[in-house]
């Protein structure tokens, strides 16, 4: 295990250079386990763009807990970049869990069963019962 320093809080670079700076620093001992990035959207052409994103990275700290520290960022003046640390269960990891893409990078996850991967095609915030696929 390894002492890891984060940061939590928000940032915000204005036109002028300067930014407003609200960070604090976090220390722990832990191990990193992955990390997972989600990259946002363009607001001009609505495609995928490397200029802004979300990127989670989950640790297991020296007393065992799981925690994830977030970094909701963007290269874009005016922006917020907003830093957060969330303690976790192995089920929001799991599959249909608040961090199951990161859960998967990290080990946690497993294949979807048949239900839950014809609940997710049909938009369904649930799996859909064999009879509701069949229909």
């Amino acid at each position: 295990m390894e002492t890891i320093t984060v940061r939590i809080g928000t940032t915000v670079g204005m036109s002028n250079g300067r930014s407003q700076d609200r960070i604090r620093e976090v220390e722990f001992v832990g191990e990193r386990l992955g990390d997972y990035t989600e990259y946002g959207y363009s607001t001009r052409g609505g495609g995928l763009t490397d200029t802004r994103g979300v990127t989670q990275t989950l640790y297991r700290t020296e007393d065992g807990r799981l925690v994830v520290y977030v970094k909701d960022w963007s290269h874009w003046q005016g922006e917020p970049n907003v830093y957060s640390l969330h303690e976790v269960s192995e089920e929001d990891l799991g599959v249909n869990g608040k961090y199951e893409d990161l859960g998967c990078e990290a080990g946690f996850g497993r294949p979807l069963t048949i239900d839950e991967a014809l609940g997710r095609e049909a938009g369904l915030g649930r799996p859909l019962t064999i009879d509701e696929a069949l229909e």
